[in-house]
């Protein structure tokens, strides 16, 4: 017999599933996507994904892997959103259908499922999992689908078709450095280290970290590590033999936990600041809670969920609501402004009367003060190949707090961050 988390994850991807089914069988009138656009009675331009009284998004995330907790965030926070927008009338007269795919944080299943939508969809709210995003590109530029992907590099922000939203993983360290700056962590002239996976989440950020440092006069000692090293004892060590002041973290929960744990029982008490996809609130019943609860900071897009910002608040109180029982983590937050993201250009492809995919691309980079009620810093879309923030919050753990963090610092750019050369 499962256990009753594994019951109720099995239950949750069956619901989906089933939506999916019904969503699909209910489209079969969606223009095709080699088709042309066609004139519908209410004078409105449409393409693949949209009828006369529906409008179908798509879903491409990890319900059932690695990132299973995530996806499941992202997912149920954004049909939050969308039935709060049906309840509301809909956009353009028409419902708003999600049809979602899980993928398992598997590229081949991600790629098959992404060919199995693309001609039902007007475009895709959630697109989880660096390599998922990185395999469909070329499929999302021939078939001018807008996807938001739950990643943050900046070399996304070259794709047409790839909306990031929030600040990239460079400017994340960026404002990291600024943060230890202004609170006399370190000065110049110290030794900094940084503990990164290879790779293009890696390697993106320690490209911030570097501007950060030569800004600064800082000195940066790196260590490159994989997304399987989770035991980060020879890390420490080589860290605290170095003399480091601080520690910057891009990689994952496990190496975050791991890191910090190990360094508290070494003796080595030095603030660890972390890129956002480094925390996850489960880190906070695991022995490293006191480590991280002391020691550990978060960079961030998205404001925490214990914040007494109205915008979050009334966010984590509609979502209790509907899901009760579901953590509220930062996925939530995400999830729910990047929906909203999408539906706003939604909205005004509906008021330039132009609800193909490319009357969607073109709404979308027109928004260039885009406000989410405190959730997120504004956001502008407007200067494609840019990033839309150059803020971030600062946040540290904290196991009494909704979410498992609160917000110390933020929405503010570091001085270094608004000189940065953002280079996709």
């Amino acid at each position: 017999m499962k256990p009753p988390a594994q019951r109720r994850a099995s239950a949750f991807v069956a619901l989906l599933v089933g939506a999916v089914l019904s969503i699909s069988g209910c489209n079969s009138d969606t223009a095709s996507s080699t088709g042309g656009s066609k004139d519908l009675p209410d004078g409105v331009l449409t393409g693949p994904g949209v009828t006369d009284t529906t409008v179908t998004v798509g879903e491409l995330t990890d319900l059932t892997g690695v990132y299973a907790t995530l996806g499941k965030s992202l997912t149920q926070a954004q049909q939050l959103y969308f039935d709060e927008v049906n309840a509301a009338g809909g956009i353009c007269g028409r419902e708003i259908r999600l049809l979602v795919r899980d993928h398992g944080y598997d590229v081949a299943k991600g790629v098959a499922a992404y060919d199995e939508i693309s001609p039902q969809i007007i475009g895709i709210s959630q697109l989880l999992g660096s390599p998922v995003v990185t395999a469909v590109l070329p499929s999302l530029d021939r078939d001018a689908v807008l996807a938001i992907p739950a990643a943050w590099p900046s070399t996304m922000l070259k794709q047409r078709y790839v909306q990031v939203v929030g600040a990239t993983y460079d400017i994340e360290m960026i404002n990291g450095v600024g943060f230890l700056l202004r609170e006399r962590k370190v000065v110049a002239g110290d030794r900094v280290g940084h503990v990164y996976f290879e790779g293009e989440y890696g390697e993106n950020a320690l490209a911030g970290a570097r501007f950060a440092a030569q800004q600064a006069g800082l000195t940066l000692v790196e260590h490159r590590i994989k997304a399987t090293d989770a035991d980060m004892a020879a890390q420490v060590a080589a860290l605290k033999s170095q003399g480091v002041k601080a520690v910057l973290m891009s990689a994952g929960p496990k190496q975050s936990a791991s890191l910090a744990g190990v360094a508290a029982a070494a003796g080595f008490n030095v603030p660890i600041v972390s890129s956002n996809p480094g925390f996850s609130p489960q880190l906070l019943t695991t022995p490293a809670k006191a480590a991280l609860e002391k020691n550990f900071f978060l960079v961030n897009s998205v404001q925490a969920p214990s914040s007494q910002v109205s915008g979050i608040q009334n966010l984590v109180q509609a979502y209790a609501a509907k899901f009760p029982g579901s953590p509220i983590d930062n996925g939530v937050a995400f999830g729910y402004v990047t929906a909203r993201v999408f539906g706003e250009a939604l909205r005004k492809a509906c008021e330039a009367k132009d609800l193909t995919r490319q009357g969607v691309v073109a709404a979308l980079h027109g928004m260039n003060a885009f406000d989410s009620d405190g959730v997120m810093a504004p956001l502008d879309f407007s200067n494609v190949g840019d990033t839309n923030t150059r803020e971030s919050y600062i946040q540290r753990p904290n196991a009494q707090a909704q979410g498992g963090l609160e917000t110390i610092d933020g929405p503010a750019p570091a001085e270094s961050a608004l000189k940065y050369q953002v280079a996709p």
